[in-house]
Order: structure tokens, then C-alpha cells, then sequence
């Protein structure tokens, strides 16, 4: 293997060098992008490496997040300790690396609760993306270290002062790491300009600065998600029923695009039955994507963001001429509202109401959603804060790194207020 494909590595921040250097629990609180990932990945790549039979694993909510921590420290491993690697059988797979002097490395997903870790005993535990994960999950876990004495390292950018990894910004028995993006030399003065213009002052200070700040909030708590988020995939598609389709959707860049699906068996029970993420999808893609999945479940409605200047505009119009979907497609983004049955009373539909319809659904009981890690991902993801600026109402932002897939959910649930609010005429 071509070693300088690692040169990044070999020049390392006076942090990373403290950090890797470090035995004790660790809390590091990093902005975005400032080499936390890559920082672990040398420091347990060495562990393994330098001391026999270590068991060590590497941890996030879903396993994606997981494995980009263990895959950097399998490459690093590969460049620096490729004999030590075991072979044939004991080969490295998605879920372990096996070394010669007995250490192992393994990754997995925590999931909501931590449940499936429980059995291991391990020597070093490395939690990546913390912020989110809920105490059960920590709690699952620690005791794990108890009988070998390990250590415990916690990684993540903030998420609000709330939740576990908050709290253990606290504790006495961690060595703390506060690492700023703005101190990172591999962040270009000019995009972080550009990341300042684009976010929020809170947003940037939370994602880049790395602070801890009280005016940003999660919109769905670990106990919104536990209540909701507990259905498993039908077997068939149920003919006849009241589905309702949402849409965000994202094209040929790194966004992802995303379709629901909500069953609507009355107005106090809505089930989930679809989620479906797409990516690097041509718009033609994407409209083929919508009738094609119209065509299976015969959708009332099918909801998308087709505001002034976005992707949805082309797709809403090429839809309103497609006989699959003309009489069902709904721009719902800053759509006019009735506020009255009888249609006379009128407002603009923002942000806000269709967060806290799917929050209030949720609250109430009346929703179900798959049980599925891309869905609880995007909702433990979501955050608001308030926007006040002079002379306007005060209003408020919604954003997060991964909210796709409930701009979808938010859309495709607003069919129960379109029923409630569904206008009959009677000719006499």
C-alpha cells in the first residue's frame, strides 16, 4: 500500500498529539471537520498494535457513523501494521479486525438503546457522535469497562446543553478536549466565511466553534422517538387505504432525497409504511421515482417543496401534466391555508406548522413510525432556535445535518389536516 496516501496523518495538531498520548477517559468536544476521527483512528490503531489483547469497541447510533471511525483505523492499521493483521479466516470484516498479538478492534451500531452490546468486556470503549445518544445507551455500556479497568473515550460536535454527553462535559474523571474548527489550519479562512454566511450565528457556533449553547433545542426528545418509532415493515402493500406520500427532495449533489409514506386509518391512527432514500438522482429520476412508487400505493396525495427557486418547482410542473399524479401533486411549501371550513379565512403555512403537526401526532399518540436508523437519525438530528430580528415577528428556524428524511415525514403527515380541513359543496 502507497504510504504517503497517509501524509495527513504523519502532521498532526498539538491536540491530536496530547489526545493520542492520553491513557485516561476522554471527552472530546470538536468542531466540525477539525480531525477527531482521524485522531481516534491513530490512537486505538496504536493501542491494538502496542499492547496485547486489547478489546476495543468502536461505537455511534447507526452503523454507518460507526464504521467511518473503524475504517480510518483499519487503514491506518493496513499502513503502518499490515503483518500484524490477521488473515484468511480471522480477515478483517465490516464488524472486526483481528491483530496477531490477540487485540481486536470490532464496530457496531448502538441503536436507540444500546441493547445488543451488553454481552462484551472489553478494554477501551470509543463512542463517536455522542451528543445524540440517549443515557440508555451510556448506561448499557459503561459497565462493560468495570472488570478490565478500561477507559472510556466520548467524541462528538455539540447538540445542545442537553443529554448524557453534556452532562459528562462536567464530570471530574474525563480529560477534556475543546477543539474549535476556527483553530483547525486544514479549514480555509474563505469556507468558513462561507459557512458563516450560510448559518445562523448560533448554528455556526454549535457546528464549527463547538460550543454548548442553550437557545438551540431538539425538536423530537429520545422519548418522542422511543413512543413512535416502533413499527416494523408491512409484508404487502394493503389495497384501498388512505396513503399519503412526502417528498424532499435533493439531486445530483451530496443531499439525499427522500420519499414517506403514511397509511391513514383514521385520524387517530397513522402508520408508516415507507421510506425511501435516494441520491445523485436526475430529475428525472426523481419523477419517475414518485409515479412509480404512486402507482403501488395509489397515494391521496402527494406532497413535495416546490418554493420559488428550488428543485420541486420543474418536478411539481412536469407532474400537474403526468395523468399518474396531476390530480394529486401538492406544492406545500408556503401554501395558503383555510382556516375555516368554509375556505373564507386564510393563512400562510410555514415551517412551524408542519413540525408541530408531526410533533403533536407523535404526542398524542395517534402516529406510528418505522422502527428504522435513518429515520430515528434524522429525527434526533433536528434542531430550532429562535430568529428575532427588529421590526418582524419573531419566528423559528428549523435545520440539522440530516433532516431529510423528516422534511418527508412532516410533509406526508400533513394529510390529516388537508382531511379535517376538506371542503364538501351540496348542489340542492
Amino acid at each position: 500500500m502507497d504510504y504517503d496516501i497517509f501524509k495527513p496523518w504523519l502532521t498532526l495538531d498539538p491536540w491530536q498529539k496530547e489526545y493520542i498520548a492520553t491513557e485516561k477517559n476522554c471527552f472530546l468536544l470538536c468542531g466540525r471537520q477539525s480531525g477527531k476521527t482521524t485522531a481516534a483512528s491513530i490512537k486505538f490503531g496504536e493501542r491494538a498494535a502496542n499492547n496485547p489483547k486489547q478489546i476495543i469497541l468502536m461505537i455511534a447510533y447507526t452503523e454507518k457513523q460507526a464504521y467511518a471511525l473503524f475504517f480510518k483505523t483499519l487503514m491506518y492499521l493496513e499502513a503502518k501494521y499490515s503483518k500484524m493483521i490477521k488473515k484468511g479466516k480471522d480477515k478483517p470484516t465490516k464488524h472486526t479486525i483481528n491483530l496477531t498479538n490477540g487485540s481486536q478492534i470490532m464496530c457496531y451500531a448502538a441503536g436507540l438503546e444500546g441493547e445488543g452490546l451488553r454481552t462484551y468486556t472489553l478494554t477501551s470503549l470509543v463512542i463517536d457522535e455522542a451528543a445524540p445518544m440517549s443515557r440508555e445507551v451510556f448506561i448499557a455500556t459503561m459497565p462493560m469497562l468495570s472488570v478490565t479497568g478500561g477507559t472510556m473515550d466520548i467524541l462528538s460536535t455539540p447538540r445542545g446543553k442537553a443529554g448524557f454527553f453534556y452532562d459528562c462535559s462536567k464530570r471530574e474523571d474525563f480529560t477534556k478536549f475543546y477543539v474549535s474548527a476556527e483553530d483547525c489550519p486544514r479549514h480555509s479562512k474563505e469556507f468558513l466565511e462561507s459557512q458563516k454566511e450560510m448559518m445562523s450565528t448560533l448554528e455556526y457556533a454549535q457546528e464549527y466553534l463547538a460550543k454548548f449553547l442553550d437557545d438551540l433545542k431538539r425538536v423530537f426528545s429520545d422519548e418522542w422517538i422511543k413512543a413512535v418509532c416502533v413499527l416494523k415493515r408491512r409484508d404487502k402493500i394493503l389495497p384501498n387505504r388512505q396513503y399519503s406520500m412526502g417528498c424532499d427532495l435533493a439531486r445530483m449533489g451530496a443531499d439525499e432525497g427522500t420519499m414517506e409514506v403514511l397509511d391513514f386509518l383514521n385520524e387517530k391512527t397513522i402508520e408508516q409504511v415507507e421510506n425511501i432514500i435516494t441520491k445523485k438522482q436526475l430529475t428525472t429520476q426523481t419523477e419517475d421515482n414518485i409515479i412509480n412508487l404512486d402507482k403501488r400505493y395509489n397515494c391521496k396525495k402527494i406532497y413535495i417543496d416546490a418554493g420559488a427557486g428550488t428543485l420541486g418547482v420543474s418536478i411539481f410542473d412536469h407532474l400537474l401534466r403526468e395523468p399518474q399524479t396531476k390530480s394529486k401533486i401538492v406544492a406545500i411549501n408556503n401554501r395558503a391555508r383555510p382556516m375555516d371550513k368554509y375556505g373564507k379565512s386564510k393563512t400562510r403555512l410555514l415551517k412551524e406548522d408542519l413540525y408541530n403537526n408531526l410533533l403533536a401526532l407523535g404526542e398524542r399518540k395517534y402516529l406510528k413510525l418505522l422502527k428504522e436508523e435513518s429515520i430515528i437519525e434524522s429525527l434526533k438530528s433536528v434542531q430550532y432556535e429562535y430568529v428575532i430580528s427588529k421590526g418582524l415577528p419573531t419566528r423559528i428556524r428549523f435545520f440539522g445535518n440530516y433532516t431529510h428524511v423528516v422534511e418527508g415525514l412532516i410533509r406526508a403527515a400533513w394529510y390529516i389536516q388537508e382531511k379535517r380541513l376538506n371542503i364538501q359543496i351540496h348542489y340542492l
